[in-house]
């Protein structure tokens, strides 16, 4: 049997997850922790061979970041990064970090289940794009990577011109980009589409990015 090791935060999403795992014949339930700052030592000390991580974690540690540290170290532990949020970055950090698949929360146990034997038999199992998303008159799969990028940076509430050198890109392109965004979702007011963008989970900005 598999040890599987849980890094979850939520009560419910964890305590299914341990349900599931222990509804199978081929995974062992291992341990359960809240935070992804500690899934490395975890592994440091026992022999895991699968990890199910959520992104965000208690005292938001990365599960991303996490999973970049053991991958490093341990490369052989199958990693399944979980979330329930649709950040557009997340999905092309995974693949770029070794993340070996990438399963958003839908409460499916054979789902989740089928992932998880494939990703042990060595495929690498990732959604075609992230969840469909309504912001304002668009959803999220409407704005251009560019767009969406432009949109995370807006969060920090830094001027057009600071976010145009952290992109390296001009000014005048950093508001043209805006535009496009107010004039697809139908909002007024720049404050209105990033407090409804951060809400809704479509960009976050973690703490490694600032």
């Amino acid at each position: 049997m598999y040890n599987v090791l849980i890094v979850e935060d939520q009560d419910i999403p964890r305590e299914l997850f341990e349900i599931y795992i222990k509804s199978s014949e081929h995974f062992h339930h291992f341990l359960s922790i809240t935070n992804a700052s500690a899934a490395l030592s975890v592994c440091r000390s026992n022999s895991i061979d699968l990890i199910i991580m959520d992104v965000m974690t208690e005292l938001e540690h990365s599960g991303l970041d996490a999973a970049e540290e053991i991958k490093k170290e341990f490369p052989q532990i199958k990693i399944i990064i979980v979330t329930s949020m649709p950040e557009y970055s997340w999905l092309a950090r995974a693949r770029r970090i070794g993340v070996d698949s990438f399963w958003y929360k839908d409460g499916q146990k054979d789902s989740l289940l089928d992932v998880m034997e494939r990703t042990m038999a060595g495929e690498n199992i990732y959604p075609d794009e992230t969840p469909l998303i309504h912001i304002g008159c668009a959803t999220n799969h409407e704005f251009t990577e560019r767009e969406l990028d432009v949109l995370k940076e807006l969060t920090t509430g830094d001027t057009n011109a600071e976010i145009a050198k952290r992109l390296f890109i001009s000014v005048a392109t950093v508001k043209s980009h805006i535009q496009h965004l107010m004039e697809k979702t139908g909002f007024k007011t720049r404050t209105e589409l990033v407090s409804e963008a951060r809400g809704l989970g479509i960009v976050i900005k973690d703490k490694r990015e600032i």
